[in-house]
C-alpha cells in the first residue's frame, strides 16, 4: 500500500528540492554544466578501465612468461587488490 501525501506536503517537499537543486548549483557555480561534468567523468571513466584492463592483461603475459600465478605477480610488485 503507497503512502498519500497531501497536496500541500508534495507541495512543501517540491519547494525542498528546488531550494536544493538552487543550492547545489550555487555551489557548483552559475556557468557549470552539471550534464557535462557527468560526461566527462563517465569519459575519464572508461579510460580509466581500458588502461586497467590493459595493465592486467600485461600482468598475466608476464605471469605466464614467469611461469607463476598473477596473484604472486601483485605480490612481487606490491599490487594491492584495490590496484
Amino acid at each position: 500500500m503507497h503512502a498519500s501525501f497531501s497536496a500541500e506536503k508534495q507541495q512543501a517537499r517540491i519547494a525542498a528540492l528546488e531550494t536544493e537543486i538552487r543550492e547545489i548549483q550555487d555551489r557548483l557555480g552559475e556557468d557549470v554544466d552539471a550534464e557535462k561534468i557527468v560526461a566527462r567523468h563517465i569519459k575519464l571513466l572508461h579510460q580509466y578501465n581500458e588502461a586497467k584492463d590493459a595493465a592486467q592483461i600485461l600482468i598475466g603475459k608476464l605471469a605466464n612468461l614467469k611461469e607463476t600465478t598473477i596473484r604472486r605477480i601483485h605480490e612481487d610488485y606490491g599490487l594491492t587488490d584495490a590496484d
